[in-house]
């Protein structure tokens, strides 16, 4: 079978161990990031199955409709970046298998990187120490400082668990149900979300981004921020309102920011965040290492081989399975 993987950007996917599990199949992957329909119908006129990296690329009806040997596109979590109904209509199989209930333990970490990157001035101090300046300015320490955690998902509670053991005082804020979860956890439930803003020295973003979160971080949230607070960023970029995050670090509330989230991705060239002092940008690390690649990778190959022994598994459109096979 002639599978095909997108956006591997540095050819990583080939050391992971569970590549072997390809070894029957004829597989192509491409390692730069492309959005031209015409260009991927092109890379694809071959392709029966099509393994994708998270959200990467975008798979909607302009493309689906001119590959008509594609019969299966593999992915791992969320699919808002493929257009399941386009899929059914086209007869093409869409695998994807939500992560059981556990944490990215990778995105939490990468979260709590940035924090302490950030408070201490990390990088901006590496750079001063390499163009042959001493310890250029103060930076702040986490202990008895409040984080504010704003969602308390897997990845949230991971990142609150973190605060407590660096001695912070945590308060969270939520949707109901995780406001319960979090106060049984013996967490500060924040008077509101403004007050989460407000109140505390560090803000981490954990909230998935759905239709409704969307820009739900807004200008005058930021605005309300202490001047000495920073923001944390690794979930989604559409979270916080478009531009506000640029134009509050200007005006200095909140007085930094630590950012591995972009609108758009790749970042390849210039972004205004990365003209800022007071940030500190990452490009989306927040899963990228190996064993979590690894876990992720191991059922995106085996849904391709489930489907190719005629057991299509984790399918998000079983409405397709009664359709009649394409050629």
């Amino acid at each position: 079978m002639k599978v095909t993987i997108l956006d591997d950007y540095n050819d990583e996917l080939r050391t992971l161990e569970c590549f072997k599990k390809l070894a029957d199949h004829e597989v192509e992957i491409w390692n730069d990031h492309v959005e031209d329909v015409g260009v991927l119908a092109e890379r694809l006129k071959d392709t029966e199955a099509l393994c994708l990296i998270r959200e990467r690329s975008k798979i909607g009806a302009p493309l689906l409709e001119r590959l008509p040997k594609l019969k299966l596109i593999s992915q791992r979590g969320a699919t808002p970046n493929i257009d399941a109904a386009a899929c059914t209509r086209c007869g093409v199989i869409l695998s994807s298998r939500k992560p059981p209930g556990q944490p990215s333990y990778a995105t939490a970490e990468i979260a709590w990187g940035l924090l302490i990157a950030v408070m201490r001035r990390i990088p901006q101090k590496m750079a001063a120490l390499k163009s042959g300046k001493w310890q250029q300015g103060l930076g702040y320490g986490l202990h008895g400082k409040t984080l504010g955690v704003l969602g308390f998902g897997y990845i949230g509670e991971v990142v609150a668990g973190y605060g407590r053991a660096f001695g912070m005082k945590v308060q969270v804020w939520a949707r109901e149900a995780s406001r319960a979860k979090a106060q049984a956890a013996g967490y500060t439930i924040a008077r509101s979300k403004e007050a989460l803003f407000e109140e505390c020295d560090v803000v981490s973003l954990h909230v998935r981004q759905v239709p409704e979160t969307r820009g739900i971080v807004t200008a005058a949230d930021l605005a309300r921020m202490k001047p000495t607070a920073a923001l944390i960023n690794t979930s989604r970029a559409g979270l916080i309102e478009p531009g506000a995050l640029e134009a509050a670090l200007r005006a200095g509330r909140p007085g930094m920011a630590g950012i591995d989230v972009y609108e758009t991705e790749p970042v390849t060239g210039s972004h205004p965040l990365f003209a800022l002092d007071n940030v500190v940008c990452t490009p989306h690390l927040g899963y990228m290492e190996f064993e979590a690649m690894e876990r992720n990778f191991d059922q995106v190959f085996d849904q391709v081989l489930a489907y190719a022994a005629g057991k299509p598994q984790s399918v998000v459109n079983p409405e397709v399975l009664k359709q009649v096979p394409k050629a």
